[in-house]
């Protein structure tokens, strides 16, 4: 693994307590081998997960002020997908830093999309913690929404968890939820279960290698059968 010197240089960020971004390169399989270390990323990556959702959709709302709020959750949702994501910590080459047990490591781990995507959230909750709300979105602003019109034109991916929630509150509903019911398989090969919820049932459920592809198949699912229904 190489310095952490080299790590906050790439990032364009001086942590004050660089404890915070020690514990956001530790992925939990980590742990497993060395046991005086009680905390992986995780926690990390939850509360970066929010900040991150709350810097992008402040900036929509004050960029694309003529949109409504179904075309900017479908932007918003793009910006901030496991795809982007893992783009970035590939660009900064973040898989060379990130701490995995062995057999992660062998078995590919660090170009892992969904690992280097969390990754890239436990780095935006460490940043937060560390730096505060300012320096976050500063670093949020330069790797993802400088070029995120670009970013979006470039996105492949079905984005069918905006168009199921435009279908539903064009129905009087209120957007969908999503609960991950099951995960199975190893860390370099995670298999999700989704259920979505709305008009107050579990309407369908997909599954995906990561949450949010999981999700984005549970949604598909979901907006085919309100089509067949009319």
């Amino acid at each position: 693994m190489t310095s952490l010197t080299d790590c906050q240089q790439k990032l364009n960020y001086q942590y004050q307590n660089q404890e915070l971004l020690e514990r956001a390169l530790t992925h939990r399989s980590y742990l497993n081998e060395n046991r005086s270390i009680s905390e992986s990323n995780e926690r990390l990556e939850f509360l970066g997960d929010a900040v991150l959702e709350l810097v992008t959709s402040d900036f929509l709302f004050k960029t694309e002020t003529k949109l409504p709020e179904g075309k900017l959750t479908s932007l918003r949702a793009k910006i901030v997908q496991t795809k982007t994501l893992a783009a970035v910590a590939t660009r900064l080459d973040l898989g060379s830093y990130i701490k995995l047990s062995k057999g992660e490591e062998a078995s590919g781990g660090n170009h892992n999309a969904s690992i280097l995507a969390d990754l890239v959230e436990a780095i935006i909750g460490s940043i937060y913690l560390d730096g505060g709300l300012a320096a976050v979105t500063t670093f949020i602003d330069e790797q993802l929404l400088q070029d995120y019109k670009q970013l979006v034109q470039n996105a492949q991916v079905e984005d069918w968890k905006s168009k199921l929630q435009e279908q539903v509150q064009a129905k009087g509903g209120i957007a969908p939820t999503y609960e991950v019911i099951k995960e199975e398989g190893p860390d370099h090969d995670r298999q999700f279960t989704v259920q979505v919820y709305f008009f107050d049932a579990v309407q369908a459920e997909g599954t995906g290698r990561s949450k949010q592809a999981a999700q984005q198949a549970a949604a598909q699912q979901a907006l085919e059968k309100i089509v067949s229904l009319g």
